[in-house]
């Protein structure tokens, strides 16, 4: 699954709710967390489960609840969500993870209820960047992502356009995704009025590895998408890449050079993953 851009929609409004699969990201993210005041919870978890056990609810990209971090509140989220006749969610994004213990729990609890789901592991807190590779490991991870803003609080690091304090984490859990197979997703630009920063930040995240990056506006989704999208000379490289393979292949040969460059296994995979991004960019 290609994981571009994924965007944050407040579980408590649902006219948002349901407009967000316009906003045109890969996946819509349902926050029943940080964007849903304590009061109204219980509101927002009704809203999420009548959009998404409506049937006339067809959303196209991939539907996610981000649950909360409490334990007694996860369990109220998911038998909200559980409480529908039938249901469509296609993941579930658990917050402040601390350990691969805490992914089991949660898949343990979704399918006890029949929300049987992959879960993407969103690591925002000291612990939560030291276990990245046991909690990428684990088998439910489906998607590391990264939350700089929580993580700077824990730490008690002051935030800064260049982003050297969280520079160590942000690369540890690029590095131990990509160690266990699993999606990175990047942390999120704060001011979605800033694009320039945006765009900055994005090329960034794409530098360093990263999948696809949070968006907290809809304003964000189409900047997001564009950088993690190849540019036309990268999708030529990579069919290039690919057809020079399956001649290879046909001629029994090991080894091939497309450009004057050898051409292994890293490059093949690399070409693979262009043509799977310029897929989903048409």
């Amino acid at each position: 699954m290609v994981r571009r851009s994924l965007l944050f929609t407040p579980g408590d409004r649902p006219e948002m709710l349901r407009k967000a699969p316009g906003a045109g990201a890969d996946t819509i993210v349902f926050d029943l967390e940080d964007a849903v005041s304590p009061a109204r919870k219980d509101e927002a978890r009704e809203a999420v489960r009548d959009c998404l056990a409506d049937p006339e609810f067809d959303p196209g990209p991939e539907v996610c609840v981000r649950v909360n971090a409490d334990p007694s509140a996860i369990e109220r989220d998911l038998e909200a969500l559980a409480g529908a006749d039938s249901l469509r969610l296609d993941s579930v994004m658990l917050p402040k993870v601390t350990a691969a213990a805490d992914v089991y729990e949660l898949a343990d609890e979704l399918e006890g209820r029949g929300l049987d789901c992959p879960v993407l592991a969103l690591l925002e807190n000291a612990a939560g960047v030291l276990a990245a590779p046991e909690i990428a490991g684990a088998d439910a991870t489906d998607a590391l992502v990264f939350g700089a803003e929580d993580l700077s609080a824990d730490l008690g690091a002051t935030r800064t356009r260049e982003g050297t304090e969280v520079l160590y984490a942000r690369e540890r859990v690029v590095l131990a995704a990509a160690a266990q197979d699993c999606e990175a997703i990047d942390t999120l630009v704060t001011d979605f009025g800033d694009e320039e920063r945006l765009c900055e930040d994005a090329a960034f995240s794409v530098q360093l590895g990263y999948d696809g990056k949070l968006a907290i506006h809809p304003a964000q989704v189409e900047p997001i998408n564009e950088a993690f999208s190849p540019d036309p000379d990268e999708v030529e490289w990579a069919e290039r890449v690919l057809e020079a393979e399956r001649k290879a292949e046909e001629a029994n040969r090991g080894v091939f050079e497309v450009d004057g460059e050898m051409i292994d296994a890293p490059l093949i995979a690399q070409a693979e993953r262009i043509l799977e991004r310029a897929s989903v960019a048409d």
